[in-house]
């Protein structure tokens, strides 16, 4: 059964577009709890409404991949299909793409 804070978590993500990213911390802060964004990340991994609520669109501050429940590689190939681009597992021109709630 999702907490309340999972469900605030997955409803935010979904404001999220196509082609922007967001980060752990924003998402923190935009459902209003500062610093829970190691929170944020264990709610992200039990998302079971992936891809409606797309949680391969959130990232670390830095714009580095983080964790994705199905794998890196299947979040780096998922944003690149969104067409954001990286240099290793990090996001060229970051700020360009980071979606703020």
């Amino acid at each position: 059964m999702p907490t309340g804070f999972q469900k605030k978590v997955w409803q935010k993500i979904k404001n999220i577009p196509k082609g922007k990213v967001s980060t752990y911390k924003l998402l923190a802060f935009a459902i209003k709890k500062k610093k829970a964004y190691q929170a944020v990340g264990q709610a992200l991994k039990k998302n079971p409404f992936w891809p409606k609520v797309p949680c391969h669109r959130i990232v670390k501050s830095n714009g580095e991949l983080g964790g994705f429940s199905r794998g890196k590689r299947v979040k780096k190939r998922l944003l690149e299909k969104e067409e954001i681009g990286f240099k290793k597992n990090k996001i060229i021109d970051f700020k360009k793409y980071l979606y703020r709630f």
